[in-house]
């Protein structure tokens, strides 16, 4: 009932990964570590989007298949994908084969190749929107989480992201990417997990995005 779980091992954490032996290495090894590498962000906010509709430990399970597919999610090698490349996803049984979705990761891409541009990396771009301390909630609770989809700030990132362009980014969306992305960290109060991830974030360094003079 608060949204944690003993595991086999004796350790409590969140209750999601249910036990089950590739969804406990996840959350205890990647969900909430900050991330500052472009092809890793471009990853999951693309997979965010195929996740849509489905549950994560679907696309988790094909993860590997969908890096084959999409060049290990190398943003200029997506982004020159053609039809050809649209028909060969298409084709593949390994990955959720949506042509909207294989269509929005590869115009995607080339929007990503923009926001680089401009700002200097995605990461950049992504950890200047990392919410306040204020903009957090004081605890971080089952109840919160649930009454919680989305927050004003994956509200602004998608709708910011939507005007240049980009596809499948809605607000519910970016607020899982940035949970698994360590922008926050969701862990529930009583998570083994929770700590480690604050004192990762404590010392992770932020990308610092191009000067505006460096911009124009």
């Amino acid at each position: 009932m608060d949204g944690l779980l003993e595991g086999t091992d004796g350790v409590v954490r969140c209750a999601w990964p249910a036990n089950l032996p590739d969804y406990l290495l996840y959350h205890d090894e990647e969900w909430g570590v900050p991330v500052g590498e472009d092809r890793r962000l471009f990853e999951r906010i693309c997979l965010e989007g195929f996740q849509s509709g489905l549950s994560w430990l679907t696309i988790l399970r094909k993860r590997e298949a969908f890096r084959k597919a999409f060049a290990d999610f190398d943003i200029d090698a997506v982004a020159a994908f053609t039809d050809d490349d649209v028909a060969r996803c298409l084709a593949d049984a390994g990955i959720v084969r949506h042509r909207g979705k294989i269509v929005s990761t590869i115009n995607n891409a080339r929007r990503a190749q923009a926001l680089r541009d401009e700002f200097g990396s995605l990461a950049a771009y992504f950890w200047s929107h990392e919410p306040k301390p204020d903009e957090r909630p004081a605890a971080m609770t089952l109840e919160v989480l649930r009454a919680n989809p989305t927050t004003p700030v994956s509200t602004r990132i998608s709708k910011d992201l939507k005007k240049r362009g980009w596809t499948f980014v809605g607000p519910t969306t970016i607020y899982a990417f940035m949970q698994a992305m360590g922008l926050v960290n969701d862990h529930i109060e009583g998570c083994a997990c929770r700590p480690r991830i604050e004192a990762l974030r404590a010392g992770f360094t932020r990308p610092v995005p191009l000067s505006a003079a460096s911009r124009s």
